[in-house]
């Protein structure tokens, strides 16, 4: 075993350390283990997450859905989001568009209304 720091082969055990062996390098002093474990979430698990919020999922919903926390999700979105490239704004106007339609009554919510009594 190599020493990470200065390569040197001169190690020894140095106790155990959450249970890991812990070792120490003769050399330089340098302490550490054989082999660190990876932390985080695995790449199917953020994109899952991510899938969920682009078909509509709110962050929380993906919380309770998934056990992880919003937060992290919302970081992955705006890494995903920094990643993609800036697409540049056109300047012609579109042949076709969509327009919802929006009724709105403009005037008075008591309206005179001329009642004819001669009938």
């Amino acid at each position: 075993m190599k020493c990470p720091n200065c390569a040197c082969l001169k190690v020894s055990k140095n106790g155990q350390r959450r249970g890991k062996q812990n070792y120490i390098c003769r050399n330089c002093s340098r302490q550490f283990i054989e082999f660190y474990s990876s932390q985080g979430y695995s790449e199917e698990i953020k994109v899952h997450c991510l899938k969920l919020y682009v078909n509509g999922m709110g962050f929380r919903a993906i919380q309770r859905v998934t056990g992880i926390n919003h937060n992290t999700v919302i970081n992955w979105v705006k890494q995903a989001g920094s990643s993609l490239a800036n697409v540049p704004e056109t300047e012609e106007i579109p042949e076709v568009t969509q327009v919802d339609e929006l009724e709105t009554f403009v005037g008075k919510k008591k309206q005179d209304l001329a009642v004819d009594s001669s009938k």
